[in-house]
């Protein structure tokens, strides 16, 4: 597997914002957005094996596959080696790609070249639908037009030239939909206004 970096923090953002987790961030994407605030073109080669021993040093058991997007490299019998070491498994994805088995919580951030694709990656939901929103992105179609989920988030996206800064007419329209479209949640990158990776 080629990772970009692995670190351990708090999950910034969505349903499980405030959770210790670690990190495997995967390197390669197969998109390329505009707003992305992530370096994760360069990885280092590793193996499942030395992966666990690097990440077995911390106390949680919440791991989280991240990216760029991990399913290029994610597959079940990955997944299967780290349910056996006992690691509860996250996934933040795209969701153009279909998931790997044993993926315990599915965190889907669909741009637009996915969402035609949603239902048949994710035939029985995800937990948790997360669209980061700025002034110029689409809004989410409506929750009826998604697969089922536990939880539909709108994150207002951070600008500047290190993504760092939130837009504050980004959060107004985060709110505006908000309150105009329930279920819908507000989500905001938590790590990013306390400064922590």
């Amino acid at each position: 597997m080629f990772v970009n970096e692995i670190f351990y923090s708090l999950q910034g953002e969505g349903a499980n914002a405030g959770c210790a987790a670690v990190f495997v961030r995967l390197a390669g994407c197969n998109l390329a957005c505009s707003y992305c605030d992530t370096d994760f073109v360069d990885g280092r080669e590793m193996s499942p094996g030395a992966i666990a021993q690097h990440i077995g040093q911390y106390p949680a058991r919440f791991l989280i596959w991240t990216g760029g997007e991990p399913t290029l490299q994610l597959t079940d019998e990955i997944t299967a080696y780290f349910h056996e070491l006992g690691y509860y498994q996250a996934i933040e994805t795209n969701g153009t790609r279909p998931l790997p088995k044993g993926i315990d919580y599915i965190s889907c951030s669909p741009k637009p070249e996915a969402i035609m694709l949603l239902d048949r990656n994710f035939p029985d939901g995800v937990d948790e639908f997360r669209f980061p929103l700025g002034i110029d992105t689409p809004l989410p179609p409506s929750v009826d037009a998604l697969p089922p989920a536990r939880h539909y988030l709108v994150s207002p996206i951070f600008v500047g030239d290190d993504a760092m800064q939130l837009d504050p007419a980004a959060v107004e329209r985060c709110v505006a939909f908000v309150k105009a479209t329930p279920p819908w949640r507000f989500s905001v990158q938590m790590h990013k206004l306390i400064h922590i990776p």
